[in-house]
């Protein structure tokens, strides 16, 4: 029962949520985030307090590390080995802290991500900076506690002679907390400081008339200044951090980068590696080798250029595409009066700026109170000295120690502290010179208990013995700054001409999606063999190209497909290629109705013209369908539910558009009736249609052009004629001219319409399947009356319901 009694009746999210708030609670405070004061993190701050304890000082020879970790683990720190060591060589990496806590013999890591030698290679010492972080830690400056075991006391808080947490920088992740501090440079901090203690309105902007912004171990070129500036405000704030580079001209007229400073926390050997990849990828043009040239001298990694390569161009797409350029995010967070804040620079300043005059006023106090006790001594020596002769009778004639002090408070009224004194003192002391040092040492005592006095009873004082102290600190330790600042952050432009070596290719599309782009080599080889397509499938387009050029694919779901050439992927011409979806996700029922290509989006006066089933045209300046973002179709046009695009292609402003319905009117419009309208639009009526009738086909007409129309039905009839004198040119909407003579019974449906030359193939595909191809120069011209000539029989053949032109002829006529 009484074991019962004990039990709590709690449930497991109360549990859960008390045990993790404890856990929580302790990681945020006593593991993962610096103190604002030193800005030491508990492990940091118990490896240099063991340091300093087993007198392994800058002043003395180097000792194991193992030694320290131990110490360490044993006396301040039960966790485990690594993540003592860990800690201790990180704080000894100069590429990771400004001014190292620790110094090291032997590997400590290194810019490459190499690990450290083992904690039984490596020797360590103090550093000569850490002596301000621990100075006048025994005059009872900061709070000392209990260690883990009870057994010996360790530090809350260092003294920290200068703004550790600034100039050296923190990182770290806890329980819903991180912190991202940069280093600084400690000249510009250490001012800034002695600035806001002489006038603590200053504002943050004052501040930054010293603190330029983050200065990293490893230098580089910072950009932002609006992003520094909001992070000394707020606490938050992002920056661009790039390497320094330079350009060189070689002897032989080819140049080469040369990179010296990499990003703060950069692995050069991984970026190198990065680098390499992309020029063996061919993603980047123009560079011949890539290598480390670092040695004890210093950083150097060369990008060397083939001939007539652009350095900046390559330089800029490398800043784009790897860490030669990173971002870097200030995240402020400090514990301050133990609980996690996000600290701007001022209230940084001021939190040390307080511990300062916490940590100078306890030493003040300590100091005066050893003063005032050495002063009473010493008065007592001086009285014990003028009446020499009745001291010593009065101790010859004691019993013993005690006795003897006792008779001196006694007979000459010396206190419990000055009889001590004096039963001590040796016979040598009692020459004349003793009496002269003694009161020497007297007005000395004088002197500083006044001085003390001073700085406890005035804030002034106070504020110029700190002054003093940081400036002597600065003095002794300051350094130039090595990271620059650039107060705009560049945009980077990258040609495509770096990332592409420009080649003449031929380009090819099937109408299921099949695309390919083939070495002219490879055509030239292949161009009279059959090329794998699937038997239901069919070129729609196929054209010679640049790799610099573009390639835009539209669908019947009234969207695009941004195809820059060089990503299309190189197959040999016999192949069938990849299909589109493997670049860019299209739905299963999504077809593709055109493909144009594009050398240039900011040519003056084309547009992509439109035409939908339901009669819509719409026209937009080409320009617009420039897209930055290509990895998923892209809206091409806005359609009406149950409507289809039905056709897409290119005009310059001159042409007629000439459309077909179903039903068998036409009509022809200058392109300028269509508009000019934006990407998302949903254009304007086209032709005005009957009930149940659709737009069949549309086509642009060059002016003065003598091309035919040519016109395809349902039933198989085919017919060839004239624009001009058919089909004259009038407004939009409207129902427009017949193009077929009416039949009662069985009347053609026109299946699809195209402009053709003498030269031209059309085909004709059948739902069954069956192909029929008509030459144009085997048909001859006929008025809008006709209904052309039968290629095929629709009872025995199928219906048609699709024509194309034949590309590959065209292709062949254009080389």
């Amino acid at each position: 029962m009484a074991n019962r009694e004990k039990l709590l009746n709690r449930t497991l999210e109360e549990v859960m949520g008390d045990r993790f708030g404890i856990y929580s609670k302790y990681i945020i405070q006593e593991r993962a985030l610096p103190d604002v004061r030193d800005g030491l993190k508990p492990v940091q701050r118990r490896i240099l307090y063991a340091m300093l304890r087993d007198g392994n000082t800058n002043d003395k020879p180097f000792r194991k590390s193992a030694k320290t970790v131990g110490n360490v683990i044993g006396n301040y720190h039960p966790h485990g080995d690594s993540s003592v060591y860990e800690a201790m060589v990180r704080m000894s990496q100069d590429w990771k802290v400004r001014m190292p806590l620790i110094e090291m013999h032997g590997n400590n890591g290194s810019l490459d991500g190499d690990p450290p030698a083992a904690m039984r290679y490596t020797e360590a010492r103090l550093s000569k900076i850490s002596a301000e972080l621990l100075r006048d830690i025994d005059a009872k400056t900061v709070d000392f506690i209990l260690n883990f075991d009870d057994t010996t006391e360790e530090p809350t808080v260092f003294p920290s002679k200068f703004p550790n947490l600034l100039v050296n920088g923190s990182t770290g992740i806890s329980a819903g907390y991180a912190t991202e501090i940069p280093p600084h440079c400690l000249s510009e901090i250490i001012d800034a400081t002695i600035m806001l203690m002489e006038n603590p309105d200053a504002t943050v902007d004052d501040l930054m008339t010293f603190v330029k912004g983050p200065d990293f171990p490893t230098g580089g070129i910072v950009q932002g200044l609006d992003g520094i500036k909001k992070a000394y405000k707020t606490g938050k704030g992002k920056i661009v951090l790039r390497a320094r580079t330079e350009i060189e001209t070689l002897r032989t007229g080819r140049k080469q980068i040369i990179i010296n400073e990499l990003p703060y926390e950069v692995n050069k050997a991984l970026l190198v590696k990065k680098m390499d990849e992309l020029r063996l990828d061919h993603k980047v043009e123009g560079v011949a080798e890539v290598r480390d040239e670092t040695d004890r001298s210093g950083m150097r990694v060369i990008i060397e250029l083939k001939k007539d390569a652009d350095p900046n161009g390559i330089l800029n797409y490398y800043f784009k595409n790897t860490d030669l350029q990173i971002s870097y995010n200030f995240n402020m967070v400090a514990i301050d009066h133990k609980a996690p804040r996000q600290l701007g620079l001022k209230e940084i300043l001021e939190a040390y700026i307080e511990h300062q005059k916490e940590v100078v006023t306890r030493r003040s106090r300590f100091e005066l109170q050893k003063s005032i006790e050495r002063q009473h001594i010493v008065r007592g020596l001086i009285k014990a000295i003028s009446i020499l002769d009745e001291v010593i009778r009065v101790i010859r004639g004691s019993k013993d120690k005690k006795n003897a002090k006792q008779n001196l408070s006694e007979s000459f009224g010396f206190t419990e502290a000055q009889a001590e004194a004096i039963v001590n003192l040796q016979l040598y002391r009692l020459t004349n010179t003793d009496i002269v040092t003694l009161q020497e040492e007297e007005h000395q005592l004088d002197e500083t208990i006044a001085r003390l006095e001073g700085i406890l009873n005035s804030g002034k004082k106070l504020i110029s013995v700190i002054k003093k102290e940081l400036v002597e600190v600065r003095k002794k330790y300051a350094d130039a700054r090595r990271t620059t600042i650039e107060a705009e952050i560049e945009e980077i432009k990258i040609d495509l001409e770096v990332m592409v070596a420009a080649e003449e290719v031929m380009v090819s599309l099937t109408k299921h999606g099949y695309i390919k782009r083939s070495s002219l080599r490879s055509f030239s080889a292949s161009a009279d063999d059959t090329v794998a397509m699937k038997d239901t499938d069919h070129t729609l387009f196929q054209k010679q190209m640049n790799t610099t050029e573009t390639l835009l694919v539209f669908t019947n779901m009234g969207r695009y497909i941004y195809l820059p050439v060089h990503e299309i992927q190189d197959r040999r011409w016999k192949e069938l290629g990849q299909h589109i979806a493997s670049l860019v996700p299209i739905d299963p029922e999504e077809e593709i109705v055109s493909a144009i290509p594009v050398s240039s989006f900011e040519a003056d006066g084309l547009f992509i013209t439109f035409f939908t089933k339901l009669g819509m045209v719409k026209r937009t300046k080409l320009v617009e369908y420039k897209a930055q973002r290509r990895s998923k179709p892209l809206t091409a046009l806005k359609l009406k539910k149950g409507d289809v695009c039905v056709t897409a292609f290119i005009t310059n402003g001159q042409c007629d558009l000439v459309v077909a319905t179903s039903m068998g009117y036409g009509l022809r419009f200058a392109e300028e009736e269509a508009g000019d309208v934006g990407l998302r639009a949903a254009g304007v009526k086209a032709v005005q249609l009957k009930s149940g009738d659709t737009l069949a086909g549309g086509v642009a007409l060059p002016s003065g052009s003598s091309l035919h129309l040519f016109i395809a039905t349902d039933r198989g009839a085919v017919k060839k004629m004239a624009i001009e004198g058919q089909i004259e040119q009038t407004g939009r909407p409207r129902r427009g001219v017949q193009l077929l003579r009416e039949l009662k019974t069985r009347p053609h449906h026109i299946v699809g319409v195209a402009f053709v030359d003498r030269s031209d193939r059309i085909v004709l595909g059948t739902d069954k399947g069956k192909l029929c191809s008509v030459l144009s120069s085997d048909l001859r011209v006929t008025d809008r009356y006709s209904n052309g000539s039968f290629v095929l029989d629709q009872d025995e053949d199928g219906t048609v319901i699709d024509i194309w032109t034949d590309v590959k002829q065209e292709a062949q006529q254009d080389n």
